[in-house]
């Protein structure tokens, strides 16, 4: 049963629209996996328990923005709430069905019980909007990693719930997904058999790097942040302990296409690369997901080269400010038919059963 506080507000309210195209999933359907839904329940919790290391301010442009320890992190766009914007967007762009996530800061602020009410409050929103509309949205399960026992309640009430797969963030707060604090939750998720999208965040030590100057987080510490916690999971063996995991890596993963037979010759001459796995990274890289939230068809073709294309997922990361959902499916529709009809959905239909 949704809780109380879950219910949304007009403004989001998954069942308000009725301007929208109903659309019966098929073999061709169009399948959005990396685009992302906030609600105003759970950024009222954010403003009344995230300070002071998350504020809201407005920002150039007329929007609001959500700020990290006073710098702008993430634009508030009306398609975050609004699923009559949302699915207007993907009519236009010719987009079936969305499966949608929260992105960071998620739910990694406040007390233990403020984190697990959070995800229990996104993730009640998403499944109204489920309901409201099954032939448009699926979603990721959201988690308050951060506190394991917490978390593995909240994974079972929401895949109870229709969770098609769980969204995490590439760090919780600085700590690796590798850490075994954390392992519980991977051991609950692996039992499952669930997909995960691994998401970006602040990487670890973005202050040091000074990163939040000229938007460097989003441009070149996000690819860095998935790159690092993906090639970590490798080496460290990870995906052996799970090997019924389905890893998806955010924004073509990052730079693991650029730079896999880089760590595969590091893995070829130096012992420390080799303390946890024996097989080359490479072959581990090819058994992952990689989204084509990319922006340039090269990028693409890298990710295809590495993983195959039954190995690639069509994304925007609607509705960010840079999210592109008319420019990735061009990408995606410039390739091989065979490779197209794969990417934009086949794939996605098949690891997350929909």
């Amino acid at each position: 049963m949704l809780s109380a506080q879950a219910m949304p507000g007009r403004r989001n309210r998954p069942d308000a629209g009725t301007g929208y195209q109903t659309r019966k999933l098929t073999t061709m359907s169009v399948i959005d996996i990396h685009t992302h839904m906030m609600s105003d329940s759970w950024l009222g919790l954010l403003k009344q328990h995230a300070a002071p290391h998350y504020s809201i301010a407005p920002i150039k442009g007329g929007y609001d923005a959500i700020h990290e320890q006073g710098a702008p992190f993430l634009t508030l766009t009306p398609g975050m709430f609004d699923y009559d914007v949302r699915f207007k967007a993907m009519d236009q762009a010719g987009v079936d069905l969305a499966v949608i996530s929260l992105t960071c800061p998620s739910v990694f602020w406040g007390s233990a019980e403020v984190s697990a009410n959070a995800a229990r409050v996104i993730n009640d929103d998403m499944r109204s909007a489920e309901i409201a509309h099954p032939d448009r949205i699926r979603f990721l399960a959201t988690l308050p990693w951060q506190h394991p026992g917490l978390a593995l309640e909240e994974l079972a009430r929401a895949c109870d719930a229709g969770a098609v797969g769980v969204m995490a963030l590439a760090n919780v707060r600085g700590m690796h997904l590798t850490d075994p604090y954390l392992a519980p939750i991977w051991k609950a998720i692996d039992e499952r058999g669930l997909p995960v999208l691994v998401h970006p965040t602040n990487p670890p030590g973005y202050g040091e790097m000074d990163l939040m100057k000229y938007n460097l987080i989003a441009t070149v510490g996000f690819v860095y942040d998935t790159t690092l916690a993906i090639t970590r999971m490798v080496m460290d063996g990870f995906l052996d302990r799970y090997p019924n995991l389905k890893i998806i890596a955010a924004h073509g993963g990052g730079t693991i296409p650029y730079v896999n037979a880089r760590i595969d010759k590091f893995h070829e001459l130096m012992a420390t690369s080799r303390e946890r796995i024996s097989a080359t990274p490479g072959s581990y890289f090819q058994r992952l997901y990689y989204d084509a939230v990319v922006y340039q068809d090269n990028a693409l073709r890298a990710c295809i080269d590495l993983a195959g294309p039954e190995h690639v997922l069509y994304g925007s990361d609607y509705p960010h400010v840079t999210g592109d959902m008319p420019g990735c499916l061009a990408r995606v529709h410039s390739l091989p038919v065979d490779q197209r009809k794969a990417i934009l959905g086949e794939n996605a239909r098949r690891l997350f059963g929909i």
